[in-house]
């Protein structure tokens, strides 16, 4: 068995013998730390896609593809996509709306790979190829001619609400439906501006050809579309990324500490706080959580056996290490 302290011998510049212990147990500590760090580092590099990424993917896309069929082509809406790009150059050349649009997506996601990343590529890749595999399903197992509505506006609003939701599920996950939404990535990860206001500024150019097809109406509606778009992906991103930021004071908060660290994982921080009237110092413990978890602590709460004041606020966005579940 290992000693857990040992004696080492230094000789000095004057050649005097000095002895120093050292504490074993400090260094199979460090070493274990060690052990674990690089573990960790290496499961976070070799991480791939998440099942659940491929499914909120797989819906958003589905959302997208489904606004692109149903609403926007017998709509005639362009508005600012490759989708309604693919629309104006289909009725110039009369090729599929479903070819025009894999050539184009093909061509920008050579871009994606180059200046956002691979992870990001890798997806819309998976993106690119779901977009019009759900198109050419649509067009020979669903074939319409018309409008569903017959009324364009009510076209255009169920078309931006169908491409916004899914355009901010697929943001939410690092990817995209491919087409000018690598445009607007690109100028969000270089201006740092907010996605949908980089999908509005790349997408007006794609709307005003619009004006080549059809008429100054359809033009209207069609740049209004695109920033209607590009307001509705912000909104849905914003409610992605609100969290709810909760204060607790309890006689015990022990019991609330262990549910929050070790049932919801999340991490929580502890102040000391008196109340003005008794003069009684408490514990005041304030975690910030996800909506979910929001509501399983108050059903957790209200199923202890102390009295707690509990005060509610709500976070739009939470910056650095944060544990996404």
């Amino acid at each position: 068995m290992l000693h857990r302290k040992i004696r080492l011998k230094f000789i000095s510049n004057r050649d005097k013998i000095l002895f120093r212990e050292f504490d074993l147990s400090d260094f199979y500590k460090n070493f274990y730390h060690y052990i674990l760090t690089r573990k960790e580092s290496i499961k976070m590099k070799s991480k791939g896609i998440s099942i659940r990424e491929i499914i909120i993917i797989t819906f958003g896309m589905l959302l997208v593809a489904s606004g692109v069929y149903f609403f926007m082509i017998p709509g005639n809406i362009v508005a600012g996509s490759v989708s309604g790009l693919a629309l104006v150059l289909s009725k110039l050349s009369g090729i599929q709306v479903s070819v025009l649009t894999f050539i184009l997506n093909a061509f920008l996601l050579i871009i994606g790979f180059i200046f956002i990343g691979k992870e990001f590529g890798a997806k819309t890749v998976y993106t690119s190829m779901l977009l019009p595999v759900y198109l050419w399903i649509f067009e020979h197992f669903m074939p319409i001619n018309h409008s569903i509505t017959n009324e364009q506006v009510i076209d255009l609003v169920i078309y931006v609400l169908l491409i916004a939701l899914g355009q901010a599920l697929l943001f939410h996950v690092n990817a995209s439906s491919g087409g000018l939404d690598i445009v607007a990535k690109m100028l969000n990860k270089f201006t740092h501006i907010e996605i949908g206001k980089a999908l509005t500024i790349s997408g007006l150019i794609t709307a005003m050809t619009s004006i080549f097809v059809y008429d100054i109406p359809t033009l209207i509606i069609s740049l209004l579309g695109t920033y209607a778009n590009g307001a509705a992906v912000d909104y849905f991103i914003d409610g992605f990324k609100k969290r709810k930021r909760v204060c607790i004071i309890a006689d015990d908060y022990r019991p609330i500490q262990h549910y929050i660290i070790h049932e919801l994982n999340r991490g929580a921080t502890l102040y000391t706080a008196q109340g003005a009237y008794d003069q009684t110092h408490r514990t005041e413990l304030i975690t910030i959580i996800t909506q979910q978890e929001y509501r399983l602590l108050l059903n957790y709460l209200h199923t202890c056996k102390q009295k707690v004041f509990v005060t509610v606020s709500t976070v739009n966005e939470v910056i650095g290490q944060w544990n996404v579940k």
